[in-house]
């Protein structure tokens, strides 16, 4: 399953995926476009099993729908990409009344993973892959409420994503899930453009110093695909290498805190 897998890095991620022989499932918020995606990666990997679920993931209620709509279709799932994500700096919330970036990229991800871990459990070797940013450097969580939101915002939600990667690594040991977080570096994407504001006037200016969709995504299909990383666990990539993540990455506290925080904010047990 890849999430946000429309357009952009996401359909790319999809796309490599598709390729290797996999049978992948995108997740898309709209239905248009996420048939389209489908019938795009058929007809450029040449490879018929391509399959679509359409939800809105920052909606609670939406994440369970559609993990409980995979588990009735499929039987298993050994690959997990948690791709999608976004920044809204103009103050947006979700359905559920979080704020929009917290509810997309750290929440929609901690629900639909633990929403589906049973299932991957019972598929292994299955493997999660968690797309977060260079931009989780420089950023703490000091504010539990966790509340936040324009770029410190984005940014946090950025080192959540890793703070999670690494305390589900550490509580998947011995079950054959792997966990692994990443960043595709500058993407020449649609990111940001949903925002009011001076940022879709930079765009062009930022896109001159990144990289294409397909070159964003060489990570998430490596994580998703290699062998080479076959039991390799609770680490963060970047171009196909394990780097080392921000000092605040590593705090076991904030990370089990983090997961507590979460859980009471999406309905679920701590344990």
């Amino acid at each position: 399953m890849v999430t946000g897998a429309t357009g952009g890095l996401g359909l790319a991620t999809a796309h490599g995926i598709a390729r290797h022989g996999a049978t992948v499932v995108i997740v898309g918020r709209s239905l248009e476009r996420t048939r389209a995606a489908v019938e795009q990666i058929k007809a450029e990997s040449g490879n018929p099993r391509v399959d679509f679920l359409v939800a809105d993931l920052s909606v609670q209620s939406e994440i369970r729908r559609v993990a409980a709509e995979f588990q009735e279709r499929y039987a298993q799932l050994h690959v997990l990409v948690n791709n999608v994500g976004g920044i809204f700096i103009n103050g947006q919330v979700s359905a559920d009344g979080i704020e929009m970036t917290l509810a997309l990229n750290h929440l929609g991800t901690y629900l639909l993973t633990r929403s589906l871990y049973n299932l991957l459990k019972s598929s292994t070797p299955s493997r999660i892959v968690n797309v977060s940013s260079l931009a989780h450097l420089g950023a703490r969580i000091d504010n539990w409420d966790l509340q936040f939101s324009g770029w410190k915002g984005y940014k946090r939600s950025k080192l959540a994503n890793i703070l999670f990667t690494y305390e589900l690594a550490r509580r998947s040991e011995g079950t054959g899930i792997t966990v692994n977080a990443l960043s595709p570096g500058l993407v020449r994407s649609n990111f940001g453009l949903n925002n009011r504001g001076p940022y879709p006037l930079i765009k062009p200016m930022v896109d001159w110093f990144a990289v294409s969709n397909a070159k964003g995504a060489e990570t998430s299909i490596y994580l998703a695909c290699s062998p080479d990383v076959e039991g390799v666990t609770g680490k963060y990539f970047t171009r196909c290498r394990p780097r080392r993540s921000s000092a605040a990455s590593y705090d076991q506290n904030a990370a089990a805190r983090l997961w507590d925080v979460s859980a009471r904010m999406t309905g679920l047990a701590a344990d």
